[in-house]
């Protein structure tokens, strides 16, 4: 028996659950949550045995959570990833996932018992080969791009891969990282506050590459049977991204919150992620991914830093980004 299956049946047994379904509450990014994005077919997959009401609160997630504290009325954060679970873990509003993590699909190691993956993929300047016929095969090699290309980033500030965007840099050309930018800036048409706003920018041809992912082309395959867009691949590596569940040890539905963290790296929730959030599973065999993701190029080497690492070289390597933008 599926171990949600057994505090579900203790929740369904309490005559208040009979009258009134229970709420379990995920805090989660506004992407998520969205019409095309995997929280509508979460929502509907979880309720189909829970007996329950899964409602998302979406907004940014992290800030809302540590000024509510333990007072949140959150049950489960959902989206967040290594680059900020430093700060998230620190505040010791979260419980341990208690899941076997042991056979994940990621390209790392992990074993955090707090933060759980639920999907992941990296870092990729995309491009439109109707609009860049000779794209930078290097990172070296975009750097020495001339300064006409025009490339769209997102603000490491407010940004999640313009965080990751950061920390790649750093990851590649450590020391030289301010010198990187230096050569990269005067190829940036603009640095938006969000990913979607730079992804609109780019497929209305005002870009001719975007920091987005390398599974982003699967979208345009998938749904729009467009094969034109395509993620570099880099020999310096591409920088590693999990997005990360948690659950809150304050929730006042535990078995709830447990039963969903239990879902997450089954097949049932992971056979959602490839063609609703268009990135990797975190627990699937590539031979069970959706063709169009395995049919895409992948990187051979693999950027990570740490929370430790990413919470160390935050601050400096921020400094050296504002640096040179504002020149």
């Amino acid at each position: 028996m599926m171990r949600h299956l057994i505090p579900l049946a203790l929740l369904a047994a309490t005559p208040a659950v009979a009258q009134e379904k229970p709420v379990l509450t995920v805090y989660a990014g506004e992407s998520v949550a969205s019409e095309w994005g995997p929280g509508p077919k979460i929502e509907e997959g979880f309720e189909a045995f829970c007996a329950c009401d899964l409602r998302f609160v979406t907004g940014d997630i992290l800030p809302r959570l540590l000024m509510e504290g333990a007072a949140t009325e959150a049950d489960i954060v959902f989206g967040l990833n290594t680059d900020v679970t430093a700060r998230a873990r620190a505040s010791g509003l979260f419980a341990p996932h208690g899941q076997d993590v042991s056979g994940l699909s990621l390209p790392i190691a992990w074993d955090d018992p707090i933060f759980l993956p639920y999907n992941w993929g990296e870092t990729a300047f995309v491009y439109d080969e109707t609009r860049l016929e000779n794209p930078p095969t290097s990172f070296a090699g975009l750097l020495d791009a001339p300064d006409d290309l025009k490339i769209v980033i997102q603000d490491p500030r407010s940004s999640v891969s313009g965080l990751a965007l950061l920390l790649w840099v750093k990851a590649a050309f450590g020391d030289a990282a301010p010198e990187a930018w230096a050569r990269l800036a005067p190829k940036v048409l603009t640095v938006t506050k969000g990913w979607s706003e730079s992804y609109g920018m780019f497929t209305e041809g005002e870009a001719d590459m975007v920091l987005s992912y390398t599974t982003s082309p699967a979208y345009h395959i998938a749904a729009e049977n467009d094969t034109t867009k395509h993620a570099a691949i880099f020999p310096e590596g591409q920088y590693f991204m999990a997005e990360l569940a948690g659950q809150i040890a304050s929730t006042d539905q535990p078995l709830l919150a447990q039963a969903f963290m239990d879902w997450i790296l089954t097949p049932g929730f992971q056979e959602v992620i490839p063609l609703a959030n268009w990135s990797l599973p975190a627990k699937l065999p590539q031979e069970q991914w959706p063709q169009v993701m395995r049919d895409l190029p992948r990187p051979e080497k693999t950027l990570f830093l740490s929370e430790t690492e990413a919470q160390s070289l935050r601050d400096e390597a921020l400094d050296e980004w504002l640096r040179a933008f504002s020149r």
